[in-house]
């Protein structure tokens, strides 16, 4: 780190002085964030410490210097708020057209261009925002019970078996393994029926549920290697908030994007994750550095919400 720490003091002399300006508005460590703009990187840092200005001022710095052009840079978030918010502040920043999108977005967003070069034509299925009806007449067809308890808790095992990229062969075996509790008193085989039937379900519908977005979009990447390139040619850096609430299948999707490149800010919080229980794990912010040996790890401390009273 103390390497890193110099190198980065060094790269602040070299500085246009418009960037300069641009990080006076920074801390010591957010700055550091800033500065780091090519290479793995991972950011830990709890509510409050101004993580969001760290990352936009990173980007719009990166734009100013002339490593990154605004749409080559992909920055992904958890919700569609967050991602709102980000776009705002890089607009306010000057960093116009950078993409700030959550998972979905993007990969919706990849998935309806790409679909008819894939497929042959035609356009992505009609996509089903919730679960409970399929859930429902899959499990009519089982003979299950469909009181809304149950059904909400069959939804979210058919989500976090398909975020975990776990097939309805391997769905007990998986389930056990990861001590997951057989909702409603019905036992793990039957759910893995059960996730069998809802994607009968969807077939019969010709629709697609919001994890088959990111499934599908995987599966084109792995198999078609034009199309493959032709998005990494696209998204050369990427920045992604909230990491520790990255799922299997949004790793593996991140990993698509990537390639064989490491242009990746992580900025996450492992104390902060909240879907676990939908397949999130923070197992990929906390063995970042393992995955990127060598990858600085800077930690925004500071705390610029709470009153003195409360830190």
């Amino acid at each position: 780190m103390g390497a890193f720490v110099s190198a980065a003091r060094e790269t602040m002399g070299t500085m246009r002085p418009d960037a300069e300006a641009l990080l006076s508005h920074l801390d010591e460590d957010q700055r550091l964030v800033a500065t780091h703009l090519r290479g793995p990187l991972c950011v830990l840092a709890g509510a409050g410490t101004g993580k969001t200005r760290a990352l936009t001022y990173r980007i719009a710095h990166g734009i100013l210097q002339g490593v990154y052009r605004p749409q080559e840079l992909l920055a992904v978030t958890f919700t569609a708020r967050a991602a709102g918010e980000m776009r705002s502040r890089l607009r306010d920043l000057g960093a116009h057209g950078v993409q700030a999108r959550t998972f979905h977005s993007a990969a919706l967003r990849q998935l309806s261009y790409f679909w008819p070069i894939a497929f042959g034509g035609g356009g992505v299925p009609r996509l089903q925002e919730h679960k409970a009806p399929l859930v429902v007449e899959a499990a009519g067809r089982l003979g299950l019970p469909v009181d809304r308890a149950t059904i909400r808790d069959l939804a979210g095992e058919v989500e976090w078996a398909k975020v975990s990229m776990v097939t309805a062969d391997d769905y007990q075996r998986r389930a056990t393994a990861a001590g997951r509790e057989a909702p409603g008193g019905i036992d793990l085989a039957t759910v893995g029926q059960l996730v069998r039937a809802y994607e009968d379900v969807k077939t019969d519908r010709a629709v697609i549920d919001f994890e088959d977005v990111l499934l599908t979009l995987v599966g084109i990447l792995a198999e078609r290697e034009d199309i493959a390139d032709q998005v990494r040619r696209q998204y050369r850096f990427f920045v992604v908030d909230e990491y520790q609430d990255v799922s299997p299948v949004q790793h593996r999707l991140l990993e698509s994007w990537l390639g064989e490149r490491n242009e990746l800010c992580v900025v996450g919080d492992v104390s902060q994750t909240i879907y676990s229980f939908t397949g999130a794990t923070p197992a990929y912010l906390s063995g970042f550095s393992h995955h990127y040996p060598g990858a600085p790890v800077i930690r925004l401390v500071r705390d610029y919400r709470s009153t003195p009273q409360v830190v």
